[in-house]
C-alpha cells in the first residue's frame, strides 16, 4: 500500500511518481514558476471539491468513486458549461469542432 508523501515537492515524490507510473497516468512538469502547467488540473480539483466533495460524507470508498465519476461523466463533461470551451460543454465544444473539421 502506498502511503501519501511527506516530503514538500507532492508532485515530485516518489510514491507519488510510482502511483501514477501504476495508474499509466503520466506526468507533467513544467518550468518553475508556470502557471499555466496546471492551470486547467487545479481548476478542475477546486470545482470537484466544492461542488462535490464538501457537500458529500462518503461511507465506503467505492460510494466516493461512484459518486465522482457519476459526477465527472454525467455533469461535468456532458453538462457543465466551461470557460475555457467558449460556455460549452467539453462534450457540445468537442463535438462542434469535429463537425467543423468535418
Amino acid at each position: 500500500m502506498l502511503r501519501p508523501p511527506v516530503e514538500s515537492g507532492t508532485y515530485t515524490a516518489h510514491d507519488f511518481t510510482v502511483l501514477c507510473d501504476k495508474l499509466g497516468i503520466r506526468q507533467s512538469m513544467g518550468r518553475t514558476g508556470s502557471c499555466f502547467d496546471n492551470a486547467a488540473a487545479e481548476s478542475f480539483f477546486s470545482t470537484l471539491e466544492h461542488e462535490v466533495l464538501s457537500r458529500h460524507h462518503f461511507k465506503t470508498r467505492k460510494e466516493a468513486q461512484q459518486t465522482i465519476v457519476k459526477w465527472v461523466v454525467d455533469f461535468y463533461n456532458r453538462r457543465r458549461r466551461h470557460s475555457s470551451c467558449g460556455m460549452q460543454s467539453p462534450i457540445d465544444y468537442e463535438t462542434s469542432a469535429a463537425n467543423r473539421a468535418a
